[in-house]
C-alpha cells in the first residue's frame, strides 16, 4: 500500500475525533527565525490560531490497528475495516510536503493503540520530536495522548505539542464499563492530573525567569510544556446519560484539570455495530445544544443544573437555545433594566453576548442606554426586547407571555424536522 491509498483510509479514520482545534497556540513565526512553518499562519478552514484566523491541519491517525475493543469505534479490534498504518517517517514527511504545498499549518496526529499503549505513545511522540528537532517544523501539533502511556511519554509529548488531548470518551464510569471495557475514568483522569501539573509546574518556573530577567536582563530559557493546553471529547448518544450529567462532568473537567475544551461528538451507528448500541444517529441539534450550554457554563455564569429543564427529564430543549429557555423559565427576573442592572444580570438576557455587554457597561457611565445603542451595538435586538428595559422603551406584558414569546421563538415545523434528523 503507498502513501497516498494510506493517507486516503487514515484520514477518513480521523474525521470521528472532533478535538481538533488550535487556539492558544504559542507564537512561533518562521519569517523571523530560521525554521519551516508557523502557528500564525492562514490557511484551509479547519481550526483557529490564536488571532483567531482559520489554519488548516493535517489530521491523520498514525495507524487505525487497534487492540482494544470499544464498541462505538470504528476501529475496535474485532471491525472488519480496512487497516493502514503509517511509518514515523511518513507522517513527517507527509506534514513537511503539505506545508511546503501550503496545504496546512500544522498537525493533529491521533492513533489506534498497537503492541501496548507505551509503543504508540513512542510512536507519535518520535513523529512531534523529529518534527522540532530534525526539521525545526514551527507550525502547530495536537497529539492525541494514550492514557495508560507512562507518564514521561507525557512529559516529552507535552515538550513538542501545542496541545495535549486524552478522550474521556463517556460522561459516566459505568458507560465506558459497558461499551469500553478496556478503559478506565481513572486512569484517563491520571493522565489528565499529570498534564496538568505539569504544566502548572512550567508555568511557575516561566514566571520566575521572567522575574530574573528583570532583574539582570537576559533570554528566557523556562521550558514550555503544551502551551495551548489540553482538551477531550465525549461521545453523546451512544449511552443513556442525559444532558444535565454530561454538563456536569463537562463542569468537573475544566474545575479539576483546567482543559481548555470539551468536545461533544453525536454518536453516528458504524458497521457491524454491537447490539448494545443504538441504531440510530444522535441528532446534531443536540450536539449543538451541548456546545451552546457549554459556552454559558464557562462565560456567562450558569451551571448546568439551571440550563436543563426538571420537566425534560434533566434534557435540554431540542427546540430553543438554552439561555433563551433560561429565559422563559425564569420570567420572574425580566425585564432587566440596561441602565442599572449587574453584569451578571445582563449576561442572561437572550440577544445580548459578552462584548455587547461590556460596551454597555461603559457606554452608561456616561450616558442613559437607549434602543438605539442596542441596535449601533448590533447586538439581536429582536430577541433581547421582550427581557429588557431601557430609556424610551418598556416592554407591553401582554405582547410577552412566555407562551407567546416560544411561539415567536420556536422553528416552524418543518425546520424542526430538519433539525432533529441533521444525523440521519
Amino acid at each position: 500500500m503507498n502513501t497516498i491509498e494510506k493517507l486516503a483510509i487514515l484520514a477518513d479514520a480521523a474525521k470521528y475525533d472532533a478535538s481538533c482545534a488550535s487556539s492558544g497556540s504559542s507564537k512561533r513565526n518562521s519569517l523571523s527565525s530560521h525554521g519551516i512553518g508557523s502557528t500564525e499562519g492562514s490557511g484551509i478552514c479547519h481550526a483557529y490560531a490564536p488571532d483567531g484566523r482559520c489554519i488548516s491541519l493535517l489530521k491523520v491517525l498514525l495507524t487505525n490497528f487497534c487492540i482494544y475493543e470499544c464498541a462505538y469505534c470504528i476501529n475496535r479490534n474485532s471491525s472488519n475495516t480496512q487497516r493502514a498504518r503509517f511509518s514515523v517517517d511518513e507522517v513527517v514527511n507527509l506534514t513537511l510536503d503539505f506545508y511546503r504545498r501550503n496545504y496546512i499549518e500544522g498537525l493533529f496526529l491521533s492513533s489506534g493503540v498497537i503492541r501496548n499503549p507505551d509503543y504508540t505513545m513512542e510512536q507519535l511522540v518520535e513523529v512531534a520530536r523529529s518534527l522540532r528537532e530534525d526539521h525545526d517544523f514551527r507550525g502547530y501539533i495536537h497529539l492525541k495522548t494514550i492514557p495508560d502511556a507512562d507518564g514521561e511519554l507525557l512529559t516529552n509529548a507535552g515538550k513538542y505539542a501545542d496541545r495535549l488531548s486524552i478522550n474521556v470518551e463517556l460522561p459516566s464510569q459505568v458507560a465506558l464499563e459497558n461499551l469500553a471495557p478496556e478503559k478506565s475514568h481513572r486512569t484517563i483522569k491520571l493522565s489528565m492530573a499529570r498534564i496538568r501539573a505539569r504544566r502548572q509546574e512550567t508555568v511557575a518556573e516561566q514566571t520566575r525567569q521572567k522575574i530574573i530577567s528583570n532583574l539582570t536582563p537576559k533570554k528566557n530559557t523556562a521550558p514550555k510544556f503544551a502551551p495551548a493546553g489540553q482538551s477531550t471529547q465525549m461521545i453523546i448518544g451512544a449511552e443513556p446519560s442525559s444532558d444535565v450529567s454530561i454538563l456536569q462532568m463537562s463542569t468537573h473537567l475544566y474545575a479539576s484539570y483546567e482543559l481548555k475544551r470539551v468536545y461533544y461528538s453525536a454518536f453516528s451507528p458504524i458497521e457491524d455495530a454491537p447490539t448494545t448500541l443504538p441504531s440510530v444517529s444522535a441528532p446534531l441539534v443536540r450536539e449543538h445544544r451541548l456546545y451552546q450550554s457549554d459556552w454559558l457554563m464557562r462565560f456567562y455564569g450558569f451551571n448546568a443544573s439551571e440550563l436543563v429543564s426538571e420537566e425534560q427529564g434533566g434534557m435540554l430543549d431540542l427546540q430553543i437555545d438554552p439561555k433563551l429557555s433560561w429565559a422563559l423559565r425564569h420570567r420572574h427576573h425580566f425585564p432587566v433594566d440596561l441602565n442599572t442592572a449587574s453584569r451578571e444580570m445582563l449576561l442572561r438576557v437572550p440577544g445580548l453576548g459578552v462584548k455587547t455587554i461590556t460596551k454597555i457597561l461603559k457606554i452608561r457611565r456616561w450616558q442613559s442606554i437607549k434602543l438605539s445603542d442596542l441596535i449601533a451595538l448590533r447586538a439581536s435586538v429582536k430577541r433581547a426586547l421582550p427581557f429588557i428595559v431601557c430609556t424610551g422603551y418598556k416592554p407591553i406584558e401582554a405582547d410577552y407571555s412566555s407562551e407567546r414569546l416560544r411561539a415567536m421563538f420556536v422553528p416552524p415545523p418543518e425546520q424542526q424536522q430538519q433539525q432533529l434528523q441533521l444525523a440521519l
